[in-house]
C-alpha cells in the first residue's frame, strides 16, 4: 500500500504542464516533419539510384550499394534529430565511441564475420541469383550482407550461413560459368562390346538437343568393376536447363540399352569349386507338392 500511495504522490507531482509547452509540441513537430521528410528523400534516391544502376551492375553490387546508401541516409536523419534537439554532437559521438568499443569486445565473432563479408565483397566469389553448395547445403544466393549470406534451398528453406563460416568452408559455386558437365556413372556387363557401347552413348548426346556439341562428350572406362566394366559418361550443356537435360538423358541411356539388349549388370555372385573338386551339391528347398502330402 505504501508503494501505491508512493506512485500515486509521484504522478501527482508531475507538472504535465511543463513538458507540454507550446515550445516543446513545436519541436516534436519539427523532429516529426524532419523524419518524415528525411524518410522520403531517402526511398526517392535509393529508387533513383536502382534504376539508374539495374543495366550496369550486378545485383549484388546494387544491394549492397542501396544498403550503404540508406545506413548513411539514416545516420544523417539520426544527426539531424540530434541538431534539432540542441543536444551536443561532440558528447553523444564521444558516448558512441566508447559504446562502441565495448560492444566490439563483447562482440568478436560479430567483428569476424563483418570483416569476413568483406573479403567476400571484394572476391566476390559468388553473386545475388548464383546456386552455390555450402558443406551439404545447396540453394540460391537470396541477399550477401556484411554479416551473412542468405540462401534459399531448392525445396523452400530458408538458411542464413554466417561470412565466418563461408569464408573457412569450402565453396562449390554450380552456377559461375554458363555451361557444365554433367557426369553419368554407368556399368555394362563384361560380354558387352565396349565399342558398339562407346558408340551409342555418342548417339545420345548426338541427338539430344540439349547437348552441346563443343566440348564434345567424354566417355571414360572407368574401372573393372565386381559385376561390370565402370563408365564416365559426361555431357556439356547450358546450366539453365539442368533438371531437363539430366531427366531426358537418363531416360535415353535406359531406353536405348534395352532396345539393344545391352545388360547393366547388378550385384552377382558366382560360386566355384575348382577343376579338381568335385560339383559343388546343390539343395532346392520349397514348399511340397500338395499330392505328395
Amino acid at each position: 500500500m505504501d508503494n501505491g500511495k508512493r506512485d500515486m504522490t509521484f504522478f501527482k507531482d508531475l507538472d504535465f504542464t511543463s513538458i507540454f509547452t507550446q515550445e516543446n509540441l513545436y519541436l516534436m513537430l519539427r523532429v516529426g516533419v524532419y523524419v518524415l521528410i528525411g524518410f522520403i528523400i531517402l526511398r526517392i534516391i535509393i529508387f533513383f539510384i536502382k534504376r539508374a544502376l539495374r543495366k550496369r551492375v550486378s545485383s549484388q553490387s546494387m544491394m549492397l550499394m542501396s544498403k550503404a546508401v540508406n545506413y548513411i541516409g539514416l545516420l544523417i536523419i539520426f544527426l539531424v534529430v540530434l541538431k534539432t534537439l540542441g543536444l551536443s554532437l561532440t558528447a553523444v559521438l564521444g558516448a558512441a565511441g566508447v559504446i562502441g568499443i565495448a560492444v566490439g569486445i563483447a562482440s568478436q565473432t560479430s567483428i569476424s564475420n563483418i570483416i569476413s563479408g568483406l573479403f567476400l565483397v571484394s572476391e566476390k566469389p559468388f553473386e545475388v541469383g548464383d546456386v552455390i553448395k555450402v558443406g551439404d547445403k545447396t540453394g540460391i544466393i537470396e541477399s550477401v550482407d556484411l554479416m551473412s549470406v542468405k540462401i534459399r534451398t531448392f525445396d523452400n528453406l530458408f538458411i542464413r550461413i554466417p561470412n565466418e563460416t563461408i569464408i573457412k568452408t569450402e565453396v562449390t559455386n554450380i552456377t559461375r560459368y554458363p555451361i557444365r558437365r554433367m557426369d553419368f556413372n554407368i556399368s555394362v556387363a563384361y560380354k558387352e562390346n565396349l565399342k558398339t557401347v562407346h558408340e551409342l552413348l555418342i548417339d545420345i548426346a548426338d541427338k539430344n538437343p540439349d547437348c552441346l556439341e563443343e566440348p564434345a562428350p567424354l566417355i571414360l572406362f572407368t574401372d573393372f568393376g565386381d559385376s561390370g566394366i565402370s563408365i564416365l559418361f559426361g555431357i556439356w550443356f547450358e546450366k539453365t536447363n539442368y533438371i531437363k537435360v539430366k531427366n531426358t538423358v537418363f531416360t535415353e541411356i535406359h531406353q536405348r540399352f534395352k532396345e539393344e539388349d545391352i545388360e547393366i549388370p547388378f550385384p552377382h555372385v558366382s560360386l566355384y569349386t575348382g577343376s579338381e573338386t568335385a560339383p559343388l551339391p546343390v539343395t532346392l528347398s520349397g514348399k511340397k507338392d500338395s499330392k505328395n502330402k
